[in-house]
């Protein structure tokens, strides 16, 4: 039944989309995370600099390219808006001289907690321990109250399937609990917290030399990269407010702009998106598809999420908004 919704609603999508575009052309926000070639990428976060800069040039060459806390209304074309989220040390180092090179504005959503640290996103501490290759036990429990759950681990099929359950775990924790689980990862493993390197966040210092581009503005990401809707609202409240502040004592400049972690419909709420407009954002980014109008909520503004694809895969996702 669901490929059959879906069938339908893809086939519906593109008269829909052409019929808003005629009307009110629209703005087609994109998400990346880094600019980096890995050895391993098992969230897929990452485009290739070959890919990256083929991307940019056929989007300065073909479409006006807008910042995202510009006011978009009154526009005789579609436009497109970038995006970077998290705050990775690979956005100034690979990303930024490409950026310029092209001349094309971005906008770099920073999560504060991280920055000047030598810590890597948990995440990648999670791959790095369940499917680095080094050696681990042939099972993990996981107690939760009076209950137990056990995962195999002993084959690469059971590692995946482990690995996709403790990054769900750990997205839905807030940091405390999140920090705990992770404690327990590494005394099972007997896995060492590792000194970020390939995956690691922005110095402070290469955070100033991002915004000092004039291709560059800088936005918020919470501190800590915590799912908002699992936090209290005075929790929430510190995480959207405090990486505002943050932000604005580190490089003096009023930050507008901000992405909830993760993005999905879940990830936050009315009440999430309530706090931003308090905090005083003019723009709040989610990371679900989907095409900005002039009636579109400026707190929930929709994000393409951009995977490492060839120059043919990028043009045929952007033509879905396309269709006039």
């Amino acid at each position: 039944m669901k490929d059959i919704a879906l069938k339908i609603y893809r086939s519906v999508r593109r008269p829909i989309n052409g019929m808003l575009n005629r009307f009110d052309p629209p703005v087609i926000v994109l998400l990346y995370h880094r600019v980096a070639t890995l050895p391993a990428d098992a969230e897929e976060l990452a485009v290739t600099p070959g890919n990256f800069r083929t991307q940019l040039q056929f989007l300065q060459d073909s479409f006006p390219l807008v910042r995202f806390e510009d006011d978009w209304h009154q526009r005789p074309r579609p436009a497109v808006a970038l995006t970077f989220d998290d705050g990775y040390a690979d956005n100034v180092q690979e990303a930024l001289p490409i950026i310029e090179e092209v001349g094309v504005p971005v906008t770099f959503f920073v999560s504060t907690g991280i920055i000047d640290t030598a810590k890597e996103f948990w995440w990648h501490e999670v791959e790095r321990i369940i499917l680095g290759g080094q050696r681990i036990p042939p099972d993990f429990t996981m107690e939760k109250g009076r209950k137990k759950k056990t995962w195999p681990t002993a084959t690469d099929q059971d590692r995946r399937a482990f690995y996709r359950m403790f990054v769900r775990y750990l997205t839905d924790a807030d940091v405390a609990h999140r920090d705990e689980h992770l404690s327990r990862l590494r005394c099972w493993a007997r896995s060492a917290p590792a000194v970020a390197d390939v995956h690691r966040a922005m110095t402070l210092e290469e955070l100033r030399c991002l915004a000092e581009s004039r291709w560059i503005t800088i936005g918020a990401h919470t501190v800590t990269h915590t799912r908002l809707s699992s936090l209290p609202a005075n929790a929430q409240q510190r995480e959207i407010i405090d990486s505002k502040r943050q932000l604005e004592t580190w490089l003096g400049r009023e930050i507008t702009v901000f992405s909830y972690p993760f993005g999905k419909r879940h990830d936050y709420t009315k009440a999430t998106a309530a706090l931003c407009r308090e905090a005083g954002f003019t723009k709040a980014a989610a990371n679900v598809p989907g095409q900005a109008h002039r009636w579109s909520d400026p707190y929930r503004i929709p994000r393409l999420l951009v995977r490492d694809w060839p120059l043919a895969t990028f043009t045929g996702m952007l033509e879905r908004f396309w269709t006039k």
